[in-house]
Formats: C-alpha cells, sequence, structure tokens
C-alpha cells in the first residue's frame, strides 16, 4: 500500500482495547476480501477517523495489498472526483467499502457517531 492517503497512516495513539471482537472479525476475513477507502488530506472527518481505521487494520494484521486507497477532490459545487468515485457512487467520504471478488460485503459512509471499525465489523457480522 503506497500511502496515497496521509490520513490512512495508523493512529500511534490508538489501543484495540474495547475494540477486540471488531478487530477479531477483520482479522478473520479471508484472504479474497479487499477493503477499498475513498477520502482527502482535506476533509476534516477523514482526518478525524482514518487514522484509527488505519490503526484498527494494523492490528487485525490485513496485507497492505489488501487495502486500496482512492484520493478524492471537491470541486466548488461540492461534488467529487477521483479514482473509482462515480463506479462506487462516492459522494461523501470517508467512505469504505468491504468486498470479496468483486461483491460488496459492507459499506461505511462519513457517520462520524460510530467508529468505521465497529460499524463495519457489524455489517460484516451480519451478513456471515
Amino acid at each position: 500500500m503506497d500511502h496515497e492517503l496521509e490520513t490512512m497512516r495508523p493512529n500511534p495513539a490508538w489501543t484495540p482495547a474495547g475494540y477486540e471482537e471488531s478487530v477479531k472479525t477483520f482479522a478473520d476475513l479471508d484472504e479474497a476480501v479487499t477493503i477499498h477507502v475513498w477520502g482527502g488530506d482535506w476533509c476534516k472527518d477523514c482526518r478525524a477517523q482514518l487514522p484509527d481505521f488505519g490503526a484498527a487494520l494494523a492490528a487485525a494484521e490485513i496485507p497492505d495489498e489488501r487495502i486500496y486507497h482512492y484520493p478524492v477532490e471537491k470541486h466548488d459545487d461540492g461534488s467529487k472526483s477521483g479514482p473509482r468515485v462515480e463506479e462506487y457512487g462516492i459522494e461523501r467520504i470517508p467512505t469504505v467499502v468491504i468486498e470479496r471478488d468483486g461483491e460488496e460485503l459492507a459499506r461505511f459512509v462519513e457517520d462520524a457517531d460510530q467508529p468505521i471499525l465497529g460499524y463495519l465489523a457489524d455489517q460484516l457480522r451480519a451478513t456471515a
């Protein structure tokens, strides 16, 4: 993984304490599962949420080659552009999509009420 998104660099202060079940859910994902992250280093929600998610992925030992970063630009009219934005219908960031062999398993879209890790882990457990 080249760190296209600085905001995905793991937060060194993040600890898995209290998130063990969610980290285990990610750690147990098979190698066909990929994680796609859209964000912007300019985006305050991304700066607030993605470093912890990056740290959680590191704690779950998800290999870098299964994590894809898509930097997004915001235009004056509020629209977004960037890699695969149209293909995935990205309107708000951060957006994280979990896929297995191209099939979407879970999606997180800019919800600051719950950490990305927990939100996606809940979805993954519900569909398992």
